[in-house]
């Protein structure tokens, strides 16, 4: 398991900017219809480790069971993190693709199968 650590992230344009504590380990990688086409590996986190430093001009998309607030910047349409219910509680799903201080690919991500969930 990876130590925790505070990381910057933000979407293409810099409009919407956070910061999260999280570890590098336990990143899925979904081959649901939406992860998949829009590349997401996701950190999942409690929302005490999940701060906006720049809300920037965001949209909501809802799909399949709409427990997931699956929201992207309105200027350059990058998604940085999605808010909802897990059945442990309130999450915020991160786009560890987003984090401005990680190097691409340092990390691993199972594969988790959504398309047939």
């Amino acid at each position: 398991m990876s130590d925790s650590k505070t990381h910057s992230g933000s979407c293409h344009c810099g409009a919407v900017a956070y910061e999260v504590t999280t570890g590098l380990d336990g990143l899925i990688e979904c081959n649901c219809s939406h992860c998949y086409r829009k590349g997401l590996v996701l950190a999942f986190v409690q929302p005490d480790a999940f701060k906006v430093l720049r809300e920037g001009p965001q949209t909501e998309y809802l799909f399949n069971t709409h427990r997931i607030r699956h929201r992207f910047c309105q200027a350059c349409g990058v998604q940085t993190f999605a808010n909802g219910e897990s059945p442990e509680g309130p999450m915020v799903a991160v786009n560890i693709r987003t984090l401005t201080d990680v190097e691409p690919f340092d990390w691993k991500a199972e594969r988790v199968d959504g398309r047939n969930f």
